[in-house]
């Protein structure tokens, strides 16, 4: 295999940036790349540039060294100050995985020699024009963690066993313990939200699905509810619980993307639509069974649990739209005792995250 070097003498990268805002689960699924990265080169310093709100995914990582806050609600203004940042940490590869505008104008800015991006039939906004180095063409109904692998391949790494490296703290683990103290085990975490208001998951087939769950598991215990997401998902929670008689644990609103990581872990199984939560699941072990209507899993399935996949049988699906215009019918579609059946066989599964790069299989279930 080609070694990748950025030096006359053959040396490879001394600092290396890679540059991936956000969204939340953009960043979980990038990780196996930075521990790629890590292996390959292991005394490289590396830094990722990112925002606020996916900063905790990546604060503490094993293999990072250095993150770099981008605060975009200052923007423009805040630009030119970070641009400035970046610079000055002189580095030697810039990593673009963002494929937009202004990360490639970031990565542009770094004044790194080597810049790493998409190739332009992956691109928006000119982002390959910033690049001179770029990967092949990536289908676009390639998993998108494996498009990030992509970039591990170009740069000539070598291929590893896909890991996210994804754990809580010891403080972090108490916290949830806490959080879920007076909740019966065995748990099963609903998490309702979504940045895409297409692809939530209606309250009320929820809550129908939960009560699926009440009965036994199959392995004689029934499966008790905790709810998950941040504010905008307070009103469908209480719907949920009204639905359930409070019949739940209901810890929307009161957890960060850390308690995330250590909340997982706790329970059985999680269930919702697409989005950071069900990456983060999917990342530190917990099988998921993830629901799809605007988007597609053959893109964005959480990686090891692409066989509990479930979306409604519509000829709109994937749409791509953030809002939908036929009041979420798709999502509606999906019926709640084919997700609970789908628990029950993930729960039952080994749940394993660690794939070789080989194994890339996206499949999904249609429900009707």
């Amino acid at each position: 295999m080609t070694t990748f070097t950025t030096g006359h003498d053959g040396a490879p990268p001394r600092r290396v940036l890679i540059v991936l805002f956000g969204a939340i689960g953009d960043v979980v699924r990038a990780l196996p790349l930075l521990g790629r990265i890590r292996k390959g080169w292991p005394d490289a310093h590396i830094a990722w540039a990112v925002e606020p709100k996916s900063a905790p995914i990546v604060q503490g990582h094993p293999s990072l060294d250095e993150v770099i806050l981008y605060d975009r609600s200052r923007a423009p203004w805040s630009v030119p100050s970070f641009v400035r940042r970046v610079r000055a940490g002189r580095f030697d590869l810039a990593i673009d995985l963002q494929r937009i505008s202004k990360s490639g104008f970031v990565a542009w800015g770094s004044g790194a020699r080597m810049r790493i991006g998409f190739h332009p039939s992956n691109t928006k906004e000119w982002n390959h024009l910033f690049s001179n180095i770029r990967v092949e063409e990536q289908p676009d109904m390639r998993l998108k963690l494996m498009q990030y692998q992509a970039f591990g391949d170009a740069l000539g790494l070598p291929e590893t066993d896909i890991e996210f490296c994804l754990a809580a703290t010891d403080e972090e683990r108490q916290r949830a313990r806490e959080l879920l103290k007076d909740a019966p085990r065995p748990l099963v975490a609903a998490f309702l939200g979504s940045s895409w208001p297409s692809r939530i998951y209606p309250p009320e087939l929820t809550a129908e699905t939960i009560r699926n769950l009440a009965s036994s598991n199959g392995a004689g215990s029934a499966l008790y509810p905790v709810l998950l997401g941040g504010p905008d998902e307070a009103r469908d929670a209480e719907l949920v619980m009204r639905a359930l008689e409070g019949r739940a644990l209901n810890l929307v609103t009161r957890t960060t993307l850390r308690d995330l990581i250590a909340i997982f872990p706790e329970c059985v199984a999680s269930f919702g639509p697409d989005c950071g939560p069900m990456h983060i699941s999917a990342a530190v072990g917990c099988p998921v069974v993830s629901l799809w209507g605007a988007t597609a899993p053959e893109r964005s399935a959480p990686w090891g649990f692409a066989d509990f996949t479930l979306h409604g049988e519509i000829p709109c699906h994937p749409c791509y739209l953030r809002r939908c215009p036929v009041g979420r019918e798709c999502m509606w579609r999906i019926d709640p005792a084919a997700v609970a059946a789908s628990i029950r066989r993930a729960i039952a599964s080994t749940g394993a995250i660690t794939r070789p790069l080989a194994r890339e299989s996206a499949t999904s279930g249609v429900v009707s």
